[in-house]
């Protein structure tokens, strides 16, 4: 049977994960409540998160529910734990996920490097235009203004000539 996932977030006293979702069969939305056990402020939330996900009974609901979002509920779980304010655990998430263009990749750890290779692949996924979407175009052409004069290589001008 399948789910489609409509809503997901978190419980914290006591710990658990709810979700709405609708069957394909009846298309009534029902919820799911997943208590969280054994998680304390100390617990990895990457690790916590993949647990849930692939957990056999609850592996079917949550096949709609990205690691990423599950990964930052438990984040939010683990600052309620620290005693943070939700404010507090959304900047220092916001921090987290958000990834700075002068950052010098090559000096990361591979964790932290799968870290940010995971968050720039669903930025593009978020932005990526579908054949589907009502504002594709198939070919775009664009022209980009010439603020300084172009140089030429020579090279380029050698290739010309050959093709």
């Amino acid at each position: 049977m399948m789910y489609t996932a409509k809503k997901c977030g978190i419980r914290f006293q006591p710990p658990a994960i709810i979700l709405i979702y609708e069957g394909e069969v009846k298309n009534k939305s029902r919820q799911r409540i997943m208590p969280i056990r054994n998680f304390s402020k100390f617990s990895d939330c990457g690790r916590a998160a993949e647990q849930l996900k692939y957990n056999p009974r609850h592996k079917a609901y949550l096949e709609g529910v990205s690691l990423r979002q599950l990964e930052k509920l438990f984040t939010f779980l683990k600052g309620f734990l620290w005693g943070q304010t939700l404010d507090q655990t959304m900047e220092q998430i916001q921090r987290e996920t958000t990834i700075d263009p002068e950052e010098d990749l090559n000096k990361l750890d591979d964790k932290e490097l799968a870290k940010r290779k995971s968050i720039m692949d669903e930025l593009f996924k978020k932005n990526q235009k579908k054949k589907d979407d009502p504002d594709f175009v198939y070919n775009v052409e664009i022209e980009f203004p010439q603020d300084e004069q172009q140089q030429s290589c020579s090279w380029d001008a050698e290739s010309d000539d050959e093709f």
